[in-house]
Formats: structure tokens, sequence, C-alpha cells
């Protein structure tokens, strides 16, 4: 079985999940199915990183409650992620923590990452040499001829796609070349990798949701946002990669340390930044008609916990 809490940022996702870990442990009939209780897997893109903390609302180690935390702090600024290793590793986690008799808790707002472990998802290889064929065949011929190839080629899988979007396109025929597999055998289809599964989407009404917003924007900054960004980027061992600077709140405050924005201007821009992330993730969870969503508010915290741990209680003992 896997459970997973999954939303928007700023819900109190990992508070819950925390918050559910512990009720868990003190209660005998889970005890029993689950002796090794929760062990909490991370499905956040940037808190694979090491150092990238306040930024990302990491759960500080000395507040996760003796609670087992994966996928948390095992990259360096300078890796890139990739969804398909983080696939891999975190199976690997889940297949671990069921070992030891423990229940898997996944906790995160990554949409991609969350469906590539919890979903039948398949990640095809690459070969540069054909993407560049496929690219230039696109350049020269257009999209919609590209569209025209892959619907005699994979029919299916040109349903899916637009004409004009030449990146999948190429994605597509690159695919099918490599692995002689039709692309649309690669695309997701809804099924859960592991039967058991459930997800709880966590939401909140959009004015409260961007109460909390504005103010963990501003509490980062007062907690040492700054500090922890110019830190990173004065790291000449692990030097910051793209990728890991353009998080949420880091591009903002380099340019205040740059001297671009006023703190307040960056604090603004970093609120601004996360809302408009919230506003993707909520469209992106919203669409799978398979999770259970529960609307949270600022009040009744303790009895929304209550009962949200007697939602899922009752579905791991099957009543």
């Amino acid at each position: 079985m896997i459970v997973a809490i999954v939303g928007p940022t700023a819900t109190g996702k990992s508070n819950l999940g925390l918050d559910f870990a512990q009720r868990m442990s003190h209660d005998p009939e889970l005890n029993a199915r689950f002796p090794g209780g929760a062990e909490i897997i991370s499905a956040d893109a940037f808190q694979l990183y090491r150092g990238m903390d306040i930024g990302t609302a990491k759960t500080p180690e000395s507040e996760r409650q003796g609670i087992p935390h994966h996928q948390i702090d095992v990259l360096w600024p300078d890796a890139e992620a990739s969804v398909a290793a983080y696939q891999k590793y975190a199976r690997a986690d889940v297949a671990e923590i069921q070992s030891r008799g423990a229940l898997p808790l996944v906790v995160g707002g990554s949409g991609l990452y969350v469906r590539a472990l919890l979903d039948v998802l398949e990640f095809p290889p690459t070969d540069p040499a054909v993407r560049a064929r496929w690219e230039a065949q696109a350049e020269q011929l257009g999209a919609r001829q590209l569209h025209g190839i892959l619907q005699r080629q994979d029919p299916k899988a040109a349903e899916t796609i637009e004409p004009l979007n030449a990146r999948r396109l190429v994605r597509a025929l690159e695919v099918i070349e490599i692995t002689g597999r039709p692309f649309s055998a690669t695309l997701p289809r809804g099924e859960y990798w592991q039967h058991d599964t459930h997800v709880f989407y966590l939401t909140r009404k959009l004015d409260e949701l961007d109460e909390r917003i504005n103010a963990r924007s501003r509490e980062m900054f007062i907690q040492g946002l700054l500090e922890e960004t110019a830190r990173l980027a004065a790291d000449r061992v692990h030097p910051w990669g793209i990728t890991a600077q353009k998080a949420t709140g880091y591009s903002q405050a380099l340019a205040v340390l740059r001297g671009e924005m006023t703190v307040e201007d960056g604090i603004a821009a970093t609120a601004l930044a996360t809302r408009q992330l919230s506003r993707r993730q909520i469209k992106w969870f919203r669409r799978d008609k398979r999770t259970v969503e529960m609307t949270w508010n600022q009040t009744g915290l303790e009895e929304q916990s209550r009962s949200f741990f007697a939602q899922v209680r009752s579905q791991i003992l099957g009543r």
C-alpha cells in the first residue's frame, strides 16, 4: 500500500504528513498492520538539493519528529534533477520501506514527480543523433508534415499531440525509431504502479492560500533566504546549476543580491511567482479524478487532521 498527500505549495502537506505518521504510531490496529510505522517520501523537485532549505520550505531535521524522510538532500546543487532518476530511486525507497513493514507516505506538490512515482509511466531512452535528425526534419518540413509522418507510424500518439507542437512530435518520432515500439505505448494510462494506492489532494480557498503564500514568502527572507542564496552562489566545489537556481525564491533572491531589486521587491516577486506556481499545481492535480479532494481552512486544523486520519485509516483497514 502507498498513501500520498499532494497539492499546491503552502497548503500544509508537510505538517499533515507528519501529523498522520505520528497518529499512526499510536494506533494499535495500524501498528499491527504496519509495525514499521510510516516513512515519508518527498515528491518535491527542489527538495532533492542539499543546502536549498529555506527557499524550498524543507522541514528541518529537528522538526521531523523521528519520522524517516527520503528523497531529500540527495543531490548537490550542480546536478541536474531527472524525473526518470527520481522514479528509479523513489521506487527503490518504496520497496525498502515496505520490506520493513512500514507504510510509504508520499508528500509533495511536483506533479510530474508524483506521477512518475505513483503511476505506470515509462521514460524511453534518448539518442542525440536521432533527435538532431528529426529536429532538422522539423525545421525543413515544418511541424504539420512531421505530424503527418507520426499519424502514419503511430495514429494513437498523433491524436494526443498538437500538429504544431514540434518538440513533442520530434520526441515521439525519436522514441519510435530508437525502440521500434509505438510512442503511445509509453504514454500514461491512468493506472497506479501499485494497485493499493490512495492519493489525497489537499487544497484551500484561493484567498486563504494566497495569504499563506504571501506570509511564507516574507518569512523566508526573514529566516535568511538571502544568506542561503549567497552561500549557494559562492560554492565553488558544487557550483549552482542552472536548474537549481531557477527555483522560486532563489532567482528573486539572486536579483536582490545583484542590486536589481530591493528586498521588498524580492519578497513581492517571490510571492507572485509562488501564487502562479500554485495555480499550475491546482490545474495539474484537479485533472486526476482518482484523487480524494480535501479543502482545508485556517481554523479547526486539529479536527481536520483527526478527520483525515480517520478517513485514511478506514481505507487502510478496509472499512
